[in-house]
Protein backbone atom coordinates (compact mmCIF):
# COMPACT_ATOMS: atom_id res chain seq x y z
CA UNK A 1 0.00 0.00 0.00
CA UNK A 2 1.19 3.39 -1.35
CA UNK A 3 2.23 6.41 1.93
CA UNK A 4 0.22 9.83 0.82
CA UNK A 5 0.83 12.52 2.97
CA UNK A 6 -0.27 15.94 2.78
CA UNK A 7 0.40 19.34 4.40
CA UNK A 8 -1.24 22.38 4.80
CA UNK A 9 0.97 25.95 4.98
CA UNK A 10 -0.91 29.46 5.58
CA UNK A 11 0.98 32.45 5.62
CA UNK A 12 1.11 35.89 5.08
CA UNK A 13 1.16 36.83 1.46
CA UNK A 14 1.51 40.63 -0.11
CA UNK A 15 -2.42 41.52 1.18
CA UNK A 16 -3.79 38.14 1.89
CA UNK A 17 -3.64 34.89 3.74
CA UNK A 18 -2.65 31.88 1.37
CA UNK A 19 -2.54 28.83 2.15
CA UNK A 20 -0.60 25.90 0.24
CA UNK A 21 -1.86 22.05 0.01
CA UNK A 22 0.82 19.91 -0.72
CA UNK A 23 0.06 16.15 -1.63
CA UNK A 24 2.96 13.41 -1.78
CA UNK A 25 2.41 10.23 -3.03
CA UNK A 26 4.20 7.65 -5.14
CA UNK A 27 7.49 10.12 -4.76
CA UNK A 28 5.78 12.57 -6.64
CA UNK A 29 4.20 16.13 -5.07
CA UNK A 30 1.36 18.19 -6.19
CA UNK A 31 0.71 21.25 -5.07
CA UNK A 32 -2.69 23.98 -4.93
CA UNK A 33 -2.80 27.19 -3.64
CA UNK A 34 -5.81 28.89 -1.93
CA UNK A 35 -6.25 32.38 -1.20
CA UNK A 36 -8.04 32.76 1.81
CA UNK A 37 -8.31 36.51 1.59
CA UNK A 38 -8.62 37.57 5.65
CA UNK A 39 -6.73 36.24 8.30
CA UNK A 40 -8.31 32.69 8.89
CA UNK A 41 -9.26 31.22 12.00
CA UNK A 42 -8.63 27.34 12.70
CA UNK A 43 -12.06 25.72 12.53
CA UNK A 44 -12.75 27.80 9.25
CA UNK A 45 -9.44 26.27 7.61
CA UNK A 46 -10.27 22.86 9.27
CA UNK A 47 -14.12 23.57 7.55
CA UNK A 48 -12.41 24.42 4.48
CA UNK A 49 -10.67 21.12 4.22
CA UNK A 50 -12.97 19.03 5.19
CA UNK A 51 -16.04 20.91 3.18
CA UNK A 52 -13.87 21.67 -0.28
CA UNK A 53 -10.40 19.29 -0.23
CA UNK A 54 -12.14 17.30 -3.27
CA UNK A 55 -12.72 20.16 -5.71
CA UNK A 56 -9.23 21.90 -5.23
CA UNK A 57 -7.42 21.84 -8.46
CA UNK A 58 -4.02 20.19 -7.59
CA UNK A 59 -1.02 20.95 -9.77
CA UNK A 60 0.75 18.17 -11.92
CA UNK A 61 3.20 15.57 -9.80
CA UNK A 62 6.40 16.31 -9.58
CA UNK A 63 9.13 14.15 -8.82
CA UNK A 64 10.40 14.53 -5.29
CA UNK A 65 12.70 12.82 -2.31
CA UNK A 66 10.11 11.00 0.19
CA UNK A 67 11.96 11.39 3.80
CA UNK A 68 10.93 8.95 6.09
CA UNK A 69 10.26 10.61 9.38
CA UNK A 70 10.74 8.96 12.78
CA UNK A 71 8.10 9.09 15.16
CA UNK A 72 10.44 10.72 18.48
CA UNK A 73 7.75 13.05 19.63
CA UNK A 74 10.81 15.60 20.84
CA UNK A 75 12.00 15.78 17.22
CA UNK A 76 8.52 15.78 15.41
CA UNK A 77 7.72 18.74 17.62
CA UNK A 78 10.83 20.47 17.05
CA UNK A 79 10.36 20.27 13.14
CA UNK A 80 6.74 21.45 13.98
CA UNK A 81 8.47 24.88 15.72
CA UNK A 82 10.66 25.18 12.54
CA UNK A 83 7.99 24.58 10.37
CA UNK A 84 6.06 27.64 11.97
CA UNK A 85 8.63 30.02 11.64
CA UNK A 86 9.93 29.10 8.18
CA UNK A 87 6.35 30.96 6.52
CA UNK A 88 7.75 30.49 2.72
CA UNK A 89 6.58 27.36 0.58
CA UNK A 90 9.39 24.77 -1.00
CA UNK A 91 10.51 25.63 -4.25
CA UNK A 92 9.63 22.14 -5.46
CA UNK A 93 5.85 23.20 -4.44
CA UNK A 94 6.24 26.27 -6.34
CA UNK A 95 7.42 24.84 -9.50
CA UNK A 96 4.53 22.72 -9.19
CA UNK A 97 2.41 26.00 -8.67
CA UNK A 98 4.42 27.28 -11.54
CA UNK A 99 3.64 24.50 -13.84
CA UNK A 100 -0.17 24.55 -12.86
CA UNK A 101 -0.45 28.19 -13.66
CA UNK A 102 1.16 27.68 -17.71
CA UNK A 103 -1.05 24.42 -17.77
CA UNK A 104 -4.29 26.43 -17.04
CA UNK A 105 -2.72 29.57 -19.50
CA UNK A 106 -2.44 27.35 -22.24
CA UNK A 107 -6.36 25.67 -21.33
CA UNK A 108 -7.77 29.39 -21.43
CA UNK A 109 -5.95 30.49 -24.18
CA UNK A 110 -7.31 27.57 -26.37
CA UNK A 111 -10.60 28.15 -24.92
CA UNK A 112 -10.21 31.57 -25.84
CA UNK A 113 -9.35 31.18 -29.24
CA UNK A 114 -12.06 28.63 -30.25
CA UNK A 115 -14.42 31.25 -29.12
CA UNK A 116 -13.02 33.65 -31.33
CA UNK A 117 -13.22 31.74 -34.20
CA UNK A 118 -16.72 30.55 -33.69
CA UNK A 119 -17.87 34.15 -33.23
CA UNK A 120 -16.22 34.69 -36.79
CA UNK A 121 -17.88 32.03 -37.89
CA UNK A 122 -21.57 33.36 -36.84
CA UNK A 123 -20.94 36.55 -37.92
CA UNK A 124 -19.39 35.35 -41.53
CA UNK A 125 -22.90 33.14 -41.65
CA UNK A 126 -25.03 36.26 -40.46
CA UNK A 127 -23.42 38.15 -43.21
CA UNK A 128 -24.08 35.69 -45.73
CA UNK A 129 -27.83 34.98 -44.71
CA UNK A 130 -27.91 38.94 -44.96
CA UNK A 131 -26.70 38.45 -48.64
CA UNK A 132 -28.90 35.85 -49.63
CA UNK A 133 -31.74 38.05 -48.34
CA UNK A 134 -31.01 40.78 -50.38
CA UNK A 135 -30.41 38.51 -53.59
CA UNK A 136 -33.95 37.27 -53.18
CA UNK A 137 -35.55 40.66 -52.75
CA UNK A 138 -34.71 41.75 -56.47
Amino acid sequence: MDKVSGRLTVFFEDSFWVGVFECISDGKLSVCKITFGAEPKDYEVYDFVLKKYYQLRFSPAVATDVKETGRNPKRIQREVRKQVQNTGIGTKSQQALKLQQEQLKTERKTVSREQREAEKQRQFELKQQKRKEKHRGR
